[in-house]
């Protein structure tokens, strides 16, 4: 384990590199394979939904961090794009599941094949240093990313907490 006593983070610096980065790689992306240009809150919702997902509009709001009004705009507009269906459960009529439609997968897969590829061109005219750099960070950003969203999570409860 590392002693974060002598590490430092320029956690500015990063904040300031995160956007560009995933903002570049989306519009390269969407502009090399001719996909739609869907909104990032849909993204969200699509990636908590991976082929053979079934969740509630509840479910997915907790998972994600959202209000559940927010959940349910999200899901009406991402239905009428043809992105989501929405079906009662087979368990209880009351109850609606939530899957990401057929057309939602195939963009997805495409995005994902691309923009893997993109980042590895790219990745490829770095030095090796750079490459084994990245590389050994990948574990450190998923969990960082897991953080941020748990703190999302908890600040939610708490506004809910002190609206209920």
């Amino acid at each position: 384990m590392t002693d974060v006593s002598h590490t430092t983070l320029d956690s500015r610096r990063l904040a300031a590199l995160i956007s560009p980065i995933r903002r570049n790689l989306l519009a390269l992306t969407r502009e090399t394979e001719g996909l739609p240009d869907v909104p990032d809150s849909q993204v969200e919702v699509l990636r908590a939904l991976p082929r053979g997902t079934v969740s509630t509009p509840s479910e997915l709001a907790r998972r994600l961090g959202l209000r559940k009004s927010t959940m349910s705009n999200l899901l009406t507009a991402m239905e009428a794009a043809g992105l989501v269906v929405r079906r009662p459960s087979p368990d209880d009529r009351r109850r609606v599941e939530v899957l990401a439609s057929a057309h939602a997968l195939s963009i997805f897969e495409s995005f994902d094949a691309a923009s893997a590829l993109l980042l590895a061109e790219a990745a490829a005219t770095l030095h090796a240093d750079d490459l084994a750099a990245l590389a050994a960070a990948v574990p450190a950003l998923e969990r960082l990313r897991d953080a941020l969203a748990d703190r999302r999570r908890d600040a939610l409860d708490a506004l809910d907490g002190a609206a209920g």
